[in-house]
């Protein structure tokens, strides 16, 4: 059964894969068995992300991505073609977790909402149009879009974040659909709120401080999302296309208030 969740010579593209649960899924699929590349806006965090994956024995590429560009969402694909060979497995986690600070929509300037757009759901489909292709060619692949609980459920006053998110759960059933003829799957992964480096500035403020309002009683952590992303990596999950794997401590599950509590926020005109 084992021999199945092995990623021995795959060859995985992750985005924003620097930092935060990008970088944990990276770290996943390399001890897997996966060559990676690593895209993200900054050089310094991918190029020491590679470093790690090179210190695990197996070989890693950083490239500089805005996923935002088309133009460096094809070069990302063919650098790690003509690195590697062929690509197996896109994971679209770039994100802009700046989105997901509450805002009145009255002070939602017409530049944040587009720039969400172009990095949280185009950047996703930029990636996926460019890698699918070459995947179609070679009978195989796996697309693995990260979403969020948010693409679920509303949040207060957390509009491009939430509206994005719930875009890539689409864009995922989609691809899925027309893509599964070719031999490549499409899935996403629903995270629910795990701290991060990237979460723990200004926005930390909005999120919660602690799983008090989980089933599970505990907030995840970034280590919790690197087996789902290597079962969905492998040939264990081939049969599979077009599904949502939810990891949030049982958030979504229990409904708003999953413990019976709701704390009270007061309304501000």
């Amino acid at each position: 059964m084992l021999e199945a969740l092995s990623l021995d010579d795959r060859v995985a593209v992750v985005t924003g894969g620097g930092t935060g649960l990008g970088l944990e899924m990276v770290r996943h699929l390399a001890r897997a068995g996966a060559n990676v590349a690593i895209a993200g806006r900054r050089t310094g965090p991918i190029e020491r992300a590679a470093d790690e994956v090179k210190l695990l024995g197996r070989d890693a590429i950083a490239v500089p991505t805005d996923v935002s560009d088309s133009a460096q969402a094809n070069a990302l694909i063919a650098a790690t073609i003509q690195h590697f060979g062929r690509v197996d497995v896109l994971i679209n986690n770039a994100a802009l977790v700046s989105d997901s600070i509450p805002t009145p929509i009255w002070d939602i300037s017409d530049e944040d909402w587009q720039a969400a757009l172009d990095v949280n759901l185009t950047g996703a489909f930029f990636c996926a149009r460019a890698a699918a292709r070459p995947m179609a060619d070679q009978a195989r692949g796996k697309i693995i879009n990260v979403s969020s609980g948010f693409g679920i459920r509303g949040g207060r006053d957390i509009y491009m974040y939430c509206c994005t998110k719930g875009g890539i759960l689409q864009l995922t059933r989609v691809l899925s659909f027309s893509l599964a003829r070719y031999g490549v799957t499409a899935n996403s992964i629903v995270p629910g709120f795990i701290p991060t480096v990237g979460t723990d500035s200004e926005i930390r403020e909005a999120l919660p401080r602690s799983g008090a309002y989980l089933p599970t009683g505990k907030l995840g952590v970034p280590e919790d999302i690197g087996p789902v992303a290597v079962f969905l990596a492998s040939s264990a999950s081939d049969y599979m296309t077009g599904e949502t794997f939810t990891l949030d401590g049982g958030g979504l599950a229990g409904g708003l208030a999953p413990t019976g509590y709701a704390p009270e926020i007061p309304l501000e005109p």
